[in-house]
């Protein structure tokens, strides 16, 4: 488990979060969020910036921001029959489900206070395997996630391990 509190210094890798919601509901009011990491070694936010550089004949530049297209690549995820995040996986791959089928909410929690509610940022995302089986071992299901829209700023409180997102209002 996760070291839910920070002390000084820099960040450790376990003070980023990453949850996914396993209801995949369209709309969780009661999101049961999925900690992700267990047998991973690596994992970033590819947050793949689109902007596009153009000279005139005035030799003149402009930068066009497009802004960006997060996403992210979890390499590892080994099947575990009970896991809720593996049965949905599972769904999504052997029934080669699509759209709305394969869309959940990502959690993303900072850890970087030393008291108080975290920092924190729901978002819809698209979870799609990438491949089954691999080598001996187990069988691994990598899977890659692409931000899609409605980000909503908020903090989180733990309990007993378990996230509490409460949005941010508007002030």
């Amino acid at each position: 488990m996760p070291d839910y509190s920070y002390k000084s210094g820099k960040l450790n890798r376990s003070h980023l979060l990453h949850y996914l919601d396993t209801t995949f509901a369209a709309v969780a009011s009661s999101p049961s969020w999925y900690l992700l990491g267990k047998d991973v070694e690596d994992a970033s936010v590819e947050l793949n910036p689109d902007t596009s550089t153009k000279k005139n004949i005035l030799d003149e530049t402009t930068v066009e921001d497009n802004g960006y297209e997060p996403e992210f690549d979890l390499d590892t995820f080994y099947a575990k029959p009970g896991d809720a995040l593996y049965e949905k996986l599972k769904d999504i791959m052997m029934n080669r489900l699509t759209g709305d089928a394969c869309k959940t909410s990502v959690l993303e929690v900072i850890v970087d206070k030393t008291t108080g509610a975290y920092d924190a940022w729901t978002e819809d995302i698209i979870v799609k395997p990438q491949s089954y089986g691999g080598p001996q071992g187990g069988v691994n299901i990598p899977f890659n996630c692409t931000f899609a829209g409605n980000r909503v700023k908020g903090s989180v409180t733990f309990a007993a391990g378990v996230p509490t997102f409460a949005k941010t209002t508007e002030e």
